[in-house]
Parts: structure tokens; C-alpha cells; sequence
């Protein structure tokens, strides 16, 4: 069991805005006279725990320098790279219990990436990596979107009830752990029939949402989501279940669609909660940084949070990438920089 740390960060939502230890976000700033205060600009980082139970793959992630993969590695490496994204403007990222394809997109994932056994119990390897990284972000500012389930390895979990024991124990783990800077993800992209288990897909995935709602410790509870996939837009039941609404910008090519995106969603969250709550683009894999119009100044010209997804394009070396493992954490490539100068200008930290 994990040791109570000290409290530095406490991320909560008040209206449309995420605030930090009761402050909004970016407080007073505002870019192109864009309102700036209260978003969370943030990037896809969901392979900081990765590690490959299958002997069979475990090859596939080796080190181009010793010829070996090393998950201790790879998450010392990811908390020595924390601050540089936060001295750039990045006040939060997302982690994930399964990860996602450490190949960018895959067909088939026949890799064991998973917190969890398959009675949804937690694994005690992977749990202290986390919680590593999540002690470095409560230093730092920084808040972790804790993602439970990947559609590539959800039938790591037996059925729908170790599903629901999994939430539990998961859930649990923030809250007896004191974080008060971990918002839930529940599943990664949650309108894919990909996922085995009904349970975890949209229509359904509400009932695990409203889970982590209800769980509180001191009269503190975790905020929570669930994100769609790129272009869709969230249905009304898990929009109603949700703190704050999550969507997705890959396969949108034009930034006009991902302004009316924000809209959209922001319609559909007024229609089930009776007012605005934040709009978070938390995975696209669009650039154009170099440009005046782009999914990113698209997503915060209509006062949406957006995220970086950057995989490793074929052929590309072991710089590239924050999704393909192995991974270099640090802000390594041209890709990287762009994002992370263009973030450094609109939040006003450069």
C-alpha cells in the first residue's frame, strides 16, 4: 500500500474551467484574444507505466543503445522529463493502466500491457510506477488523466464483473493514495466495437462512470469521463455521467470541423447538465504548428483544451513518438518542439 503524500495539487472544475489549487488555470491569460484561463493544454503520454508480460513481444521494445527493453526505465526517464513539458506550458497528460498501441495504430495487439490480472486486481510492478509519476506531477503542478481501459487490451480482464472490480480497485488506489490531482478516463475512445467487453462501450460505460463518481474519501471524490473517438461526438447518456466532456481529433484533417466539434459537444453537455462544462480534446494527431490554423488554435478558438498525439511514423527513429515504445521522453524532435513552442506562446510561459 501506497504512502500518503503530501497534498501540493488539487485539480477541481468550477463552471467551464479546470482550476489548480483553486485557481483557474493559466490565470488572466488570454492569446489572439482568445480566453486562455481555465483550460488544461495537455498531451497523450499513456505508455509512462508500459511493460510487455508476453515473451513472445517483449523483443519488439528493446533500447536502440543496450538492445533490451526496461520498463524501470522508461518511467525513470518519463519523471526526468516532467519538468521540462511543464516549464513549457503542459499542465497536464495522459496515462493509461493499459496503454495504447506502442506501435501508433495497430491491427492486431498481441502484446500484455495491463495493470491489471484478470480478476481486475492490480499489479503491484506497474502500480508503484504510476504512483512515481504521479508523486513527480503533484510536485510540479501537473495533473494526471488516469485512463483505465484500452481497447487493445481489455480482454486481459476475465468478464464484466472483474471489469467492476477493477474500477473499484483502481478508484480506490487514487483515492486511499490522498492524489488530489487525478481526473479518470474510463476507456480510451468508447464508442469502438473493438472492445471485448460490452460493459466498457458507449450506451454502457455510463454505469462505470457514475462508480467512480460515487466513491469519496473525506467527502472528496475523483472526476471523472470517457473519451470518443476521433470525429464523434459524445452520446448523451455518458455525457450526462460526466465531469467534463472528452473528444478526439484524429482523422479530422480540418481544424473547422474540430472548432465545430467543440461546439457540438458543448451543446450536447448544456442539453444534460444545465450549463457549460469543460470541453478537452485529449488525443489528436495533427500538427501544422508552423500555421496560423491548426487543430490546436482551432480547439482553443473555441475555448477547448486540446491534447498532442504524437506515434512514431514508419520509418522514423527512436526520437519521434511519445506513444511508441520505446520511447524518448524528452522533447527530442522537430514535432516535439513544435508543439511544445507553439504551447510555451499561448500560454504565455515564453
Amino acid at each position: 500500500m501506497q504512502t500518503t503524500p503530501p497534498h501540493h495539487t488539487t485539480v477541481s472544475i468550477s463552471g467551464d474551467e479546470f482550476f489548480i489549487n483553486g485557481k483557474p488555470t493559466y490565470r488572466g491569460r488570454e492569446w489572439n484574444g482568445y480566453k486562455i484561463q481555465g483550460l488544461l493544454m495537455n498531451s497523450r503520454m499513456v505508455q509512462g507505466i508500459f511493460d510487455d508480460l508476453n515473451p513472445e513481444t517483449r523483443s519488439r521494445w528493446a533500447y536502440p543503445d543496450t538492445g533490451e527493453w526496461s520498463a524501470e526505465r522508461n518511467t525513470r526517464e518519463f519523471v526526468e522529463a516532467m519538468p521540462s513539458w511543464r516549464n513549457n506550458g503542459l499542465l497536464a497528460f495522459t496515462i493509461n493502466l493499459q496503454g495504447g498501441s506502442p506501435e501508433g495504430y495497430s491491427a492486431d495487439q498481441p502484446w500484455h500491457n495491463s495493470a491489471f490480472d484478470a480478476d481486475g486486481s492490480l499489479r503491484g510492478d506497474y502500480m508503484r510506477r504510476l504512483e512515481a509519476i504521479i508523486r513527480r506531477a503533484d510536485e510540479l503542478g501537473m495533473v494526471v488523466i488516469l485512463g483505465y481501459f484500452y481497447f487493445g487490451q481489455d480482454q486481459r480482464l476475465r468478464d464484466a464483473e472483474a471489469v467492476r472490480n477493477a474500477v473499484h480497485n483502481a478508484t480506490d488506489w487514487v483515492l486511499d493514495g490522498g492524489w488530489g490531482n487525478v481526473m479518470i478516463e474510463l476507456d480510451n475512445e468508447c464508442d469502438l466495437h473493438a472492445y471485448d467487453h460490452e460493459i466498457l462501450r458507449a450506451g454502457n460505460v455510463y454505469e462505470l462512470i457514475r462508480m467512480v463518481r460515487s466513491v469519496q474519501r473525506d467527502g472528496r471524490r475523483l472526476l471523472a469521463g470517457v473519451s470518443f473517438s476521433g470525429g464523434k461526438l459524445p452520446t448523451p447518456d455518458e455525457a450526462a455521467a460526466s465531469d467534463f466532456i472528452l473528444i478526439h481529433g484524429n482523422g479530422v484533417n480540418d481544424p473547422v470541423r474540430i472548432a465545430e466539434m467543440a461546439r457540438q459537444s458543448r451543446k450536447i453537455a448544456v442539453e444534460q447538465h444545465g450549463q457549460p462544462v469543460p470541453i478537452l480534446f485529449n488525443e489528436d494527431d495533427h500538427y501544422d504548428f508552423d500555421k496560423d490554423r491548426n487543430n490546436l488554435t482551432a480547439a482553443v478558438g473555441e475555448y477547448a483544451s486540446w491534447g498532442f498525439f504524437d506515434y512514431r511514423f514508419k520509418g522514423e527513429g527512436f526520437d519521434e513518438g511519445y506513444q511508441s515504445v520505446p520511447v524518448n521522453w524528452k522533447i527530442s524532435s522537430r514535432r516535439k518542439r513544435g508543439f511544445f513552442e507553439l504551447l510555451a506562446v499561448i500560454t504565455g510561459v515564453m
